[in-house]
């Protein structure tokens, strides 16, 4: 799914797009939530509530908790003007339903200079934690640059990608940052936001959606207490996620277990017609028809989510283009 542009979906008018920023600046003063540790603090923290609700109800497909879950959040987080800690968000699900892109987003509507932003900042397993044996250079390193840029600026993001495959400890170093106290290390750091993510919980979240459809119960009905409990076993039982050990579960330190629930076929149509609009193309059936006949789908009985989500979407459409 391409990158959002600033503002109210990628093809609003310009026009449309001033509005929604000026409505937005007059309906809360920004400067309050611009952070306020000094002078030194230049942090490009200039969140955009319409956008980004604007934003996930265009282009985010069948994921009515996540969305509702996300923005409840971060705008409680956001407009309270001394939170007692940081907001903390775990993501879980299967491959391809939108957890990344979320993530995006999120930097997207938060930071003027988005993923770019010098005060965000995205970990993966992959790039920055490649060897489980330097684990403890890893959890030096960690603290450090996470202390660091706190202390330059209180308004930072912070999100650590396929939590699966982070080398187990690393996160304990992470736990005395979440939680309330008012100070650590000598830096405030209770307007942090952290967010983690992984598919760990993603097969208990499929069970659920698919009971629920074999009992003919809109998705829509599904609710968080349905899979917080399941999610939440999957990740303490997995020896091989971040959060093994950690203490950051056991202590309750999340504030939000964000699930993303499997994509149906017509969900992964919305994904294509998305993606074409994007190119600037008119939606054309034989295109959507073949992507969707390319894509898997499971149980291997019903057929009914697809193996990918909308992860392979775009890769596809180039292919029947």
């Amino acid at each position: 799914m391409a990158a959002a542009t600033r503002g109210c979906c990628s093809w609003g008018s310009f026009l449309g797009l001033l509005s929604l920023v000026t409505a937005a600046a007059n309906a809360w003063d920004l400067t309050s939530l611009r952070c306020n540790f000094g002078d030194f603090c230049e942090c490009d923290f200039r969140p955009d509530f319409q956008g980004l609700e604007c934003d996930l109800a265009q282009h985010l497909a069948g994921q009515h908790l996540a969305k509702a879950l996300v923005v409840k959040a971060l705008k409680a987080f956001v407009r309270d003007p001394a939170p007692t800690k940081p907001l903390v968000l775990s993501l879980h699900g299967w491959t391809g339903t939108g957890k990344s892109y979320v993530s995006s987003l999120l930097a997207h509507y938060l930071f003027r200079g988005g993923l770019r932003s010098p005060h965000v900042h995205h970990f993966s397993p992959v790039i920055h934690f490649p060897h489980p044996s330097h684990i403890e250079r890893y959890k030096k390193d960690l603290k450090s640059w996470v202390q660091g840029n706190l202390t330059a600026c209180g308004r930072s993001l912070f999100l650590f990608d396929e939590m699966d495959k982070l080398p187990p400890g690393l996160m304990e170093v992470l736990r005395p940052f979440l939680g309330s106290s008012w100070v650590v290390y000598g830096t405030n750091y209770r307007k942090a936001i952290f967010i983690f993510i992984s598919n760990t919980g993603g097969e208990q979240i499929n069970q659920v959606a698919l009971e629920a459809w074999h009992s003919r119960r809109d998705r829509e009905e599904i609710g968080l207490q349905e899979l917080e409990p399941a999610i939440s076993r999957a990740v303490l039982d997995n020896p091989h996620h971040g959060f093994w050990r950690s203490g950051i579960m056991e202590e309750h330190l999340l504030d939000a277990v964000v699930p993303f629930l499997p994509l149906q076929r017509h969900h992964v149509r919305h994904c294509v017609l998305n993606e074409l609009a994007q190119l600037g193309l008119e939606p054309r059936d034989e295109v959507v028809q073949a992507v969707l006949e390319s894509t898997t789908f499971f149980p291997e009985e019903e057929q009914l989510f697809s193996s990918n989500g909308c992860k392979t979407v775009a890769s596809r459409i180039a292919f029947f283009l």
